[in-house]
């Protein structure tokens, strides 16, 4: 699994694992706006936690969970922004989860910090009809194999 976690006194090899977000780089992500730093990243699973820093306006596009997601909002708000649930909004200290197979589009429209949680990485619609992950890989080439049978 990956993430910043470095060896030393804080970590074991085979059972805990310290990640001091504190001391890590916000990473650009391809949506403008968006910033993250990963906390844990299975690159076999697609298992990942993530702090993610929006700013103002900030819109996640188009986008389907194919497992459970999970967000905790620590600052700011969370919206869906177009979908069935369009209009519900997450604020600062709330929880939000969604079900596999749930689309939608967000948006934070004064800017966020959340926790997020994937089983597997989300799909993004693209306009030209491609399926992609968060950086814009083929979905189904990098991420295919994570379907359950």
């Amino acid at each position: 699994m990956d993430a910043v976690t470095p060896k030393g006194p804080q970590t074991s090899d085979t059972h805990s694992h310290l990640v001091q977000p504190q001391n890590m780089e916000w990473q650009k992500t391809r949506f403008s706006g968006c910033e993250a730093k990963t906390l844990l990243f299975d690159r076999t699973t697609g298992l990942m936690t993530a702090l993610m820093r929006f700013a103002p306006g900030s819109v996640l596009p188009d986008h389907e969970h194919v497992n459970i997601e999970q967000t905790y909002v620590l600052e700011g708000s969370l919206v869906d922004k177009e979908g069935p649930a369009q209009g519900i909004a997450c604020k600062s200290g709330e929880f939000i989860w969604r079900e596999p197979g749930s689309r939608h589009a967000a948006w934070c429209p004064d800017g966020a910090l959340l926790l997020a949680m994937f089983q597997v990485p989300n799909k993004f619609f693209e306009a030209d009809g491609r399926v992609v992950d968060a950086a814009g890989a083929d979905w189904d080439e990098t991420w295919g194999h994570t379907r359950k049978s």
